[in-house]
């Protein structure tokens, strides 16, 4: 077996594993669409991550769709010997890389700005949708419980919230468990918002999500070399 053909294979198995590997995503996310409670019942004790802040179900469908996109061009761009499918697989991962890349200088130099980003996103979302979509109460109540933290910043988050308005008291993570929340309470147990406390878990476990994310980057870059690799040799061939 020729080294052309050696990395071909590579690039088809690899490409195909990440095709399954984003379909499976894209199914467990529309089955938290479909029946949310069931998934959380089961996977519940995994759900204190950084995936709370939004709502798993459409960060897993479009974290899936983009793995089945650049798996299914990978795959096919090595099979089918397509230099046009091959270099739509670099631009594809290129584009994300560069993104990552933007997006770890913003989190680690610009703190403050994308504090600001998800309390203009996420704020209005909890004010509108807490207590009303029952896999986002989930989410976050499971998210306050489990890193002992309320609202995204603090408990006015939560104020005018459906929930507020159906149950007329706070969940109980914003007044340190106590089962009756009021708004005088939550305001003097001072328990802190759940970015702060994701922020401490991170920094908590950054060998862990550095060395995550340098492997993952590094596989790009890996997957961009051979890309580029096969469609040079296409055209010696």
């Amino acid at each position: 077996m020729g080294c052309f053909t050696f990395i071909k294979v590579m690039m088809i198995l690899f490409n195909l594993t990440i095709f399954l590997g984003g379909g499976t995503l894209l199914g467990v996310g529309i089955w938290v669409i479909v029946d949310g409670k069931s998934f959380f019942d089961i996977f519940g004790a995994l759900s204190a991550s950084v995936l709370q802040v939004v709502n798993v179900s459409y960060f897993l469908i479009v974290i899936g769709a983009i793995l089945v996109v650049i798996g299914f061009l990978g795959c096919c761009g090595a099979q089918k010997e397509s230099k046009c499918l091959l270099m739509m697989f670099f631009t594809v991962v290129l584009i994300i890389f560069i993104a990552e890349v933007a997006a770890a200088v913003v989190a680690l130099v610009y703190t403050g700005i994308a504090e600001t980003l998800l309390t203009a996103t996420v704020t209005p979302l909890l004010k509108d949708k807490f207590g009303k979509e029952p896999s986002l109460t989930q989410i976050w109540n499971v998210t306050m419980n489990e890193l002992h933290c309320c609202g995204l910043n603090n408990y006015t988050d939560l104020t005018d919230s459906p929930w507020l308005v159906e149950h007329k008291t706070y969940p109980a993570p914003c007044c340190s468990g106590a089962p009756s929340c009021n708004e005088t309470l939550a305001e003097q147990s001072h328990v802190p918002g759940c970015f702060d406390q994701l922020l401490t878990e991170i920094k908590t476990n950054a060998g862990v999500v550095g060395g995550v994310a340098a492997g993952i980057a590094a596989l790009e870059i890996a997957s961009m070399t051979v890309a580029m690799y096969l469609y040079c040799r296409l055209d010696e061939k």
